[in-house]
């Protein structure tokens, strides 16, 4: 995505499990980060910087037939996909698209899946 123009946000862990946000500028600017990952050194953006993205990949474990997603545990998207404006897509296995997930009052469902073999696949919206 760098390479054809495109700005890229990364996630940055906080302490209380939200997410604050960083320019990708190249594999050399990351740092290994909490939870095996790897963080952007760059200038954080703050929480609110998810607003001004206009497609968000987030992680999920599984999503069900009406878009609901599966986080991983941590709660860290829950807390930030509410600030999102843009298309929302989960990224996730061939299998992973279930017939039900576990809902909490909290959950937001996302706009569509991408999938290795489905592609990007959109949920009907009312």
């Amino acid at each position: 995505l760098v390479a054809a123009g495109r700005r890229v946000l990364l996630p940055i862990t906080l302490s209380d499990m939200d997410l604050d946000w960083a320019e990708y500028t190249g594999a050399a600017d990351l740092v290994p980060a909490a939870f095996g990952l790897l963080e952007p050194t760059g200038p954080r953006l703050g929480l609110d910087a998810i607003a001004q993205a206009d497609t968000i990949l987030a992680p999920a474990l599984a999503v069900d037939q009406s878009g609901l997603r599966l986080g991983q545990g941590g709660g860290c998207y829950d807390r930030a996909l509410p600030r999102a404006h843009g298309l929302v897509i989960a990224v996730l296995a061939d299998d992973e698209i279930v017939l039900s997930v576990p809902v909490e009052p909290h959950d937001r469902p996302v706009d569509a899946v991408l999938t290795p073999s489905g592609g990007l696949m959109r949920f009907p919206r009312a």
